[in-house]
């Protein structure tokens, strides 16, 4: 069983109402030896009603508090997801000079400034333009910023659209995708393994296993497992699948970090 799950959202992220307590017990509850808590921070976000900024003063307190309070039981990294869109390199940065980061996962939310939640987006779009323009600027985005330690839920658009059939091919865009990967790697820089997509119903992990094996075929390395959990309940959620999944592939090592630097560790250990 992997023990470490590196993307948890707590009361600190505008979309998530689970106190950041609540969350530690319950990583600890279920086996958690380290978790990454990973709030959302999505600079020039298009909803005003959800500005998905961290009060990193009141976060702070929070956090050492209960990093000193269960040190015994579990080691809690100091995380955040980025909202990544190209012009706000230098905010970012800033960001993460000025508060002492073990971890950053960097995220696509928004395209052209419309959140691909949003039904907007997809207006007068058919799937392949609505992904292509997703992956665009996820390729855009990789190449632009440094600040990321590993990039979030790589193909998770086909959670939105309505379409009757979301499936994304990897064929479909695999040379987008393929470019995607080696900027990721070359940068030296890593992918999340990310289970929520399996509580979205799709049946899989983002990104999707082909993608993944892809990546291990280019010579990527820096691989973390994440829930992306809003509830407490969905720490570590299939995580046996995506485990077996990387045994399949051959894939025998995931990274850890501190102090945004990465440590290769066996799986299983």
């Amino acid at each position: 069983m992997i023990k470490r799950d590196y993307h948890i959202h707590t009361a600190y992220s505008d979309d998530c109402i689970i106190p950041m307590e609540t969350m530690v017990l319950s990583a600890i509850e279920k086996g958690m030896e380290e978790i990454a808590l990973t709030d959302h921070v999505d600079y020039d976000y298009p909803d005003r009603d959800l500005p998905f900024v961290v009060n990193y003063d009141l976060y702070s307190q929070d956090y050492y508090a209960l990093k000193e309070k269960y040190q015994d039981k579990i080691n809690i990294l100091f995380g955040v997801e980025i909202g990544l869109q190209p012009h706000l390199g230098s905010k970012i940065e800033e960001l993460l000079a000025k508060y002492p980061f073990d971890f950053a996962i960097g995220s696509i939310h928004t395209v052209k400034h419309h959140d691909i939640y949003a039904r907007r987006f997809w207006d007068n779009k058919s799937k392949v333009k609505g992904y292509t323009e997703y992956f665009e600027d996820v390729l855009e985005c990789a190449k632009m910023h440094s600040c990321y330690r590993v990039f979030g839920h790589l193909d998770y658009v086909n959670r939105y659209g309505g379409f009757d059939d979301k499936t994304l091919y990897y064929k479909d865009y695999a040379d987008i995708i393929d470019e995607i990967l080696k900027t990721i790697i070359k940068g030296e820089r890593g992918i999340e393994i990310n289970t929520s997509g399996y509580r979205y119903g799709l049946n899989q992990t983002h990104p999707q296993r082909d993608i993944l094996k892809r990546y291990k075929e280019l010579g990527g390395e820096i691989i973390t497992l994440g829930s992306d959990s809003h509830k407490d309940e969905h720490i570590s959620a299939d995580f046996d699948i995506a485990e077996q999944m990387l045994k399949d592939l051959g894939i025998h090592y995931l990274a850890k970090f501190s102090k945004m630097k990465p440590e290769m560790y066996k799986i299983g250990d």
